[in-house]
């Protein structure tokens, strides 16, 4: 029997509606990778390059953020031929955006509990923002059609592809002295059991829509 998805309704949103949802995704993506990154027990590969980035540029977290997206963007819709939807757009601009307008607003942890309580909190509401999102069914985030468009050129299957990038870009973000950790560990491992249950709630674990974000997440956070 299928479980209940008390969000489910969202998906049939129409088409201002969708794009609310889509905002409000976002910004708890960015909520909740500002609460991974103050935790600072350690970050996703992406967070991790973006955080280096930052080290060595004078440019703020949500800057490196917006540009690395424009760069993934260019090169998807240019050399692999992917589709760009408005999704896509906003994805780039706002996830960023949030990443500095939330910094002010995030605690800094001092103590053990603290630290993991709050990195916690924020891989569950990067769930959440999966699914929020994908729901709103706009169009793939950068890092999304840059997994989909390799795969479609080199005939390697979506897992491998995602997989080397994340291990490219953690080896880059951890020689820029990203914030490698722990918790690198813990998001790896944790994610996708979170992103899971974020997509239950609207009833997409098992055909999402495309989806507009990163990181992880689940893309797919990423930040």
């Amino acid at each position: 029997m299928p479980r209940p998805a008390p969000l489910a309704a969202a998906t049939r949103l129409p088409t201002l509606g969708r794009y609310g949802l889509l905002v409000f995704g976002l910004a708890l993506y960015g909520l909740a990778l500002r609460l991974m990154l103050d935790a600072r027990v350690g970050v996703a590969p992406w967070e991790a390059f973006h955080l280096g980035v930052t080290y060595h540029l004078p440019l703020t977290l949500g800057t490196v953020s917006i540009l690395t997206g424009v760069l993934i963007v260019a090169f998807t819709a240019l050399y692999l031929r992917e589709r760009i939807g408005p999704g896509t757009v906003l994805n780039v601009l706002l996830i960023g955006l949030f990443l500095d307008l939330l910094a002010p607003l995030v605690p800094d942890p001092s103590g053990f509990l603290a630290c993991w309580g709050q990195f916690g909190l924020g891989v569950g509401l990067l769930g959440l923002a999966t699914g929020t999102y994908v729901a709103a069914g706009l169009g793939a985030g950068p890092r999304d059609g840059l997994v989909l468009g390799l795969s479609r050129r080199t005939g390697w299957d979506v897992a491998r592809v995602r997989g080397g990038i994340e291990l490219v870009v953690l080896a880059l973000g951890w020689l820029l002295g990203g914030l490698v950790g722990w918790g690198t560990l813990a998001f790896a491992l944790a994610s996708g059991p979170a992103m899971r249950a974020g997509l239950g709630l609207y009833g997409l674990e098992r055909s999402p829509k495309p989806s507009a974000g990163a990181a992880t997440h689940p893309v797919g956070k990423v930040p």
